[in-house]
């Protein structure tokens, strides 16, 4: 019986090569593969490099990631090593089933197929060159190995691990050194593609979770965009019977009431029509745009609004944008009791916080006043509670001239 060494040492001899060093390469592409497989999400970028390093450790001549595309029962070449760059993305018949590559496919079983002799037909030496009687999936093969006259290849399929035990596509090497590839260059290149499935199911994966997310958003925005459609039909509603109310009490209370509405609609406006991250409102555009609107309430007032860019979440916009609804609101009917006068609102972006303010130049505050005493307005009272809901801090200072409000706003 013939001695391990001496079987190893007719393998080297037949096909040129040393087998302990080639196998020891072939481990150390495989594990660098598998690192790259763990650390990128490029799919392409990972394909290409697993064709590269594929070929260097089979010494092959070229090596192609063939994805099955089930619609025309075809081959897309999605990276390949070795070839023309301009083959990546052309098709490659499946139908063949005597090529390597669909045998593969079909079978789900690695093929060998050494010695596969490249024949080239009639008229070869003709000025318009040699027509090769070749299968089509051997029709791109370089010119070097078609003029070798002898191929050797390699496939192994690329499996998917979901339910449907589903094949991605071949993985497939071509060469005409030596003696041709073994069942050990078969078991490397089965490393690969057990690796590509992976990375291809991990793809596929992300590629169905960023659906789903942009269709959670979409049902979000609608969902948005349907309250704000609603709000604003009831503080129409309001107005219109503030305008046929009987006393002056109720009139404003109507309008106060359609203009809270407003503001809560003001915020799904931009949940809808915002292009952040769910949930998330412009807190600067929406307080522009908010002011804008309130002046439309206000002809004879100059409101205006300078706020600092920042994002935050509609749970913390509506309490704001309520508050800010009743100061501005409160302001306007109060401030200037004989004519009218500006009203500003500021917001800053300090630390960890916000820092809001309405002012004004009118008359100024009462002594004493505070706005947390129960009996105050309703719309004091509105305002108590929202500082609370938003754990804020709310300073006043109501000398003459005017008014000031100022509320610091943690960030949550």
């Amino acid at each position: 019986m013939a001695s391990d060494g001496s079987i190893r040492e007719a393998h080297e001899a037949a096909t040129g090569r040393a087998e302990l060093p080639y196998r020891l390469r072939q481990q150390a592409l495989l594990g660098a593969f598998a690192r790259m497989a763990l650390q990128t999400r490029d799919l392409d970028a990972l394909l290409q490099r697993a064709s590269e390093l594929c070929a260097e450790g089979l010494g092959a001549a070229c090596c192609q990631v063939l994805e099955y595309r089930a619609r025309d029962h075809a081959f897309v070449i999605r990276a390949c090593t070795g070839l023309a760059s301009d083959l990546v993305g052309t098709d490659v018949t499946a139908a063949d089933e005597a090529t390597p590559a669909s045998y593969a496919f079909r079978t789900g079983a690695g093929v060998l197929a050494n010695g596969i002799q490249v024949r080239t037909g009639p008229g070869a030496a003709e000025p318009d060159g040699a027509r090769l009687h070749l299968p089509e999936a051997l029709a791109h093969l370089p010119a070097a190995l078609v003029a070798a006259g002898t191929c050797h290849a390699v496939n192994v399929p690329i499996a998917l691990g979901d339910e449907s035990r589903r094949a991605y596509g071949v993985l497939e090497a071509w060469g005409s050194e030596g003696h041709g590839f073994d069942r050990a260059d078969q078991e490397f290149l089965a490393g690969f593609s057990g690796l590509i499935g992976i990375a291809v199911e991990r793809h596929q994966g992300d590629a169905r979770l960023r659906d789903a997310l942009d269709h959670q958003v979409q049902l979000t925005r609608e969902m948005s965009h349907r309250v704000k459609n609603s709000l604003g039909v009831v503080a129409g509603l309001l107005r219109l019977q503030a305008r046929d109310a009987q006393s002056d009490e109720v009139r404003h209370a109507l309008e106060d009431a359609g203009a809270r509405i407003a503001t809560v609609a003001e915020v799904h406006d931009h949940l809808w029509r915002g292009i952040h991250q769910l949930g998330m409102v412009d807190l600067a555009d929406f307080l522009r745009e908010l002011v804008a609107k309130l002046q439309e309430e206000a002809p004879g007032h100059r409101l205006a609004c300078e706020a600092d860019p920042k994002v935050i979440s509609a749970d913390q916009a509506i309490p704001i944008g309520l508050v800010v609804t009743e100061l501005v609101t409160n302001a306007v009917k109060h401030a200037y009791p004989q004519g009218t006068g500006p009203v500003r609102v500021t917001l800053a972006v300090r630390g960890e916080g916000l820092h809001l303010a309405v002012s004004d130049d009118g008359v100024g505050l009462p002594p004493g006043f505070d706005v947390s005493m129960r009996q105050r307005s309703l719309g004091l009272k509105i305002i108590a509670s929202l500082i609370r809901q938003l754990d804020g801090r709310l300073s006043i200072a109501g000398g003459a001239p005017g008014a000031h409000f100022a509320l610091d706003i943690p960030l949550v």
